[in-house]
């Protein structure tokens, strides 16, 4: 069978599969079935042909991913095809997040380039908060008057693992903190482990905030909320084991407070089906992480993305696209 014949049949199988609201299960062994093709090398291509027609369907409501490690390694080799294969899917909007000095001003190379649809962050991590050292501080301030970095961070505090020690996260978190305040800038968030002292150290913050990657308990997800906080969803939800709790919980967070991200390349959504052959996670997955969050959520996907799409930008600073 021939390329072009393979691939009409594929088309033309897929677009009867999602008209009549098949599962991708059922869409793999049937398009298997006909094409006589090898299964391990199709997965890729079914979810990639089955995203994007399932994108198309959803129409105007574009994406925001707000949290992408773009300087990662596993990135290297094909960094600018994530970025179209994101808009191809309807990831329109990515901040890029800067976790390092490096990481940081490496996101604001790569915003550049198009920055009307990107823009970053720029700050330490917690993992490696004994590297902000005031000399490292003072060069990530000069970061933060670059018109494309809208908020300060990844910051926080991570005491799952101490990387750092936790005095040094302590004063590092501190220092984000002021230099949010100093600049008016709002706050991207890391919180692990550490609920009470990091809601010590920002109890006399005025600056709004992302909990970026929230996976903690209701009580600690209210307590945020009372804050006016917002609260960003990874594809943590999407683990059958580790997400069990967070899908229960997220119908507690307001549609005005819902933020969407991939954390890529970390996070693949591990109940997506079939499973491509590269578990990396990138941000053309999104689409799927919000089709799952607006199942606990018990909203439409149509809601979870108008409003995750509103929040962002309102937050980034980002314009909205013209319709």
């Amino acid at each position: 069978m021939s390329i072009y014949s393979t691939w009409q049949r594929l088309m033309k199988t897929i677009s009867w599969l999602f008209k009549n609201k098949i599962s991708f299960g059922l869409l793999s062994q049937k398009i298997f079935s006909l094409c006589n093709l090898k299964y391990n090398n199709f997965l890729t291509l079914i979810y990639l042909a089955g995203a994007k027609m399932n994108n198309t369907s959803s129409g105007q409501y574009p994406l925001f991913d707000i949290c992408i490690n773009l300087d990662n390694v596993q990135f290297d080799i094909d960094r600018a095809d994530i970025l179209e294969r994101a808009s191809n899917h309807g990831v329109t909007h990515l901040s890029m997040t800067g976790s390092s000095l490096k990481s940081s001003r490496f996101a604001i190379e790569w915003a550049e380039k198009n920055p009307n649809r990107f823009c970053t962050t720029a700050g330490i991590h917690p993992h490696d908060a004994q590297s902000a050292t005031p000399a490292v501080m003072e060069e990530i301030e000069k970061l933060l008057h670059h018109p494309l970095v809208r908020a300060v961070g990844e910051c926080g505090l991570d005491y799952n693992r101490n990387f750092s020690p936790k005095e040094a996260q302590l004063s590092c978190f501190k220092a984000h903190i002021e230099l949010s305040e100093k600049h008016q800038l709002p706050l991207f968030l890391h919180q692990r482990d550490a609920h009470d002292d990091f809601l010590d150290c920002l109890s006399s913050s005025t600056q709004r905030a992302v909990v970026h990657c929230f996976t903690d308990t209701k009580e600690a997800l209210f307590s945020y909320l009372d804050r006016g906080w917002y609260i960003g969803i990874t594809g943590w939800i999407c683990d059958p084991k580790r997400g069990a709790s967070l899908r229960d919980i997220v119908q507690h967070i307001p549609l005005n407070r819902i933020m969407v991200e991939t954390d890529a390349p970390w996070l693949f959504p591990k109940d997506i089906r079939p499973k491509p052959k590269k578990r990396r996670n990138e941000p053309m997955y999104l689409p799927h992480i919000v089709d799952v969050i607006a199942q606990c959520m018990n909203h439409s996907i149509q809601e979870v993305k108008h409003h995750s799409f509103v929040n962002s930008c309102s937050f980034f600073g980002m314009r909205e696209p013209q319709k």
